[in-house]
């Protein structure tokens, strides 16, 4: 594996669900399918892998582990794009990633969580807020997150405070976390600052689409809809910063936009 600071965007399938469920109160009933991005950062202090997309027990049996949740939100994807066989693929050693980052721990984002066993080397960050959340959430978002992807013995927790917003986790610049609330109460999104390709901000769920971005629809699901928006604010003054790429959480016209893995940016 490179030892050069590389950014790959995984294409880990489609959910089925309705446009009211990305965003809010628009095409009630209306089919939707949107991504399921996750992400890898390569680099000389060891490898990042964001979210990791759907558990791969989702495929097989949807209704059965995640739930009645399934009946709102359906996974759509191969085998081969569950996140351990999808890193073979690539040539990404799961032994080379030193950290799971969690940019939140709904279902949708915590597919490398589940597979922690073939990470040995992986700590796992998210922050404080995120983690209290998920272990007791309240009634409206308690499908979102599958217990048997993060509540089990020996994960290696790292959890960030809110004090360390804007975390630098290389310390070069490379991979900044800021805290962006609203779509869950402890979500984060990623600066991602690369050689030659410039700055890629990643909004994870903070921005579902384009809409939500320029302020015309709200996500679908939100724990605090003031958070959302001021957070979306927020993000767009750090993207102003350094003119980043902005690549927004499920979007399905601008997702087709981007290079998927095997591709890089670098």
């Amino acid at each position: 594996m490179t030892d050069e600071i590389r950014l790959y965007m995984f294409d880990g399938g489609t959910l089925k669900c309705h446009v009211e469920n990305i965003k809010m109160n628009q095409g009630l009933g209306e089919p939707y399918e949107i991504p399921v991005p996750w992400y890898v950062i390569t680099h000389p202090k060891g490898n990042v892998l964001i979210d990791g997309g759907n558990a791969a027990e989702a495929r097989e049996d949807p209704k059965g582990y995640w739930g009645p949740v399934s009946d709102v939100y359906w996974p759509v994807f191969d085998a081969d794009q569950a996140v351990v066989p999808a890193l073979a693929k690539v040539g990404i050693d799961p032994g080379s990633i030193r950290w799971i980052v969690q940019s939140h721990l709904h279902l949708d984002h915590t597919g490398a969580l589940a597979a922690l066993d073939h990470f040995p080397n992986a700590r796992v960050m998210a922050t404080r807020t995120e983690y209290e959340y998920a272990h007791a959430p309240d009634w409206f978002a308690a499908g979102a997150y599958i217990d048997a992807d993060f509540k089990k013995p020996g994960v290696p927790w790292t959890l960030l405070e809110e004090s360390d917003d804007g975390f630098d986790l290389f310390g070069d610049g490379t991979l900044r976390l800021w805290r962006t609330p609203g779509h869950a109460p402890g979500h984060q999104s990623f600066e991602v600052t690369l050689p030659k390709s410039g700055t890629f901000l990643l909004t994870i769920d903070a921005a579902y689409t384009r809409d939500h971005w320029e302020e015309q629809a709200l996500p679908g699901f939100v724990a605090s809809a003031v958070d959302a928006v001021r957070s979306v604010q927020r993000l767009k003054r750090i993207a102003a910063r350094t003119d980043a790429t902005v690549v927004t959480g499920h979007d399905p016209d601008a997702w087709s936009t981007f290079e998927h893995a095997p591709a890089y940016y670098d």
